[in-house]
């Protein structure tokens, strides 16, 4: 398999991995004003699951190194993102 068909795979996860990190920041931002918070825990979770996993699946094709591709832009956008969105000064 040549690094070129990797690229993709790498892309796409990227994606998945930045879709993740977002949606869960705005869970747990929307999680203060919700009466019951655990509908938008176990609503976000579910859906960030669903969305992740097919992501995975897709792009996977039934070969493991465009899975790890995807799994390194995965961990790559997330701490990306984290660094980001955790930076964000702090209020009393």
């Amino acid at each position: 398999m040549a690094m070129s068909d990797l690229i993709l795979p790498f892309v796409v996860g990227m994606a998945l991995g930045a879709f993740y990190s977002v949606n869960l920041w705005s869970a747990v931002k929307r999680m203060a004003d919700e009466s019951t918070p655990w509908y938008v825990m176990y609503g976000s979770f579910l859906l960030r699951m669903v969305v992740v996993l097919a992501g995975f699946s897709l792009v996977m094709g039934g070969r493991w190194e465009r899975l790890l591709a995807a799994l390194c832009g995965f961990v790559l956008a997330r701490e990306i993102l984290v660094r980001r969105l955790g930076r964000s000064p702090r209020t009393s």
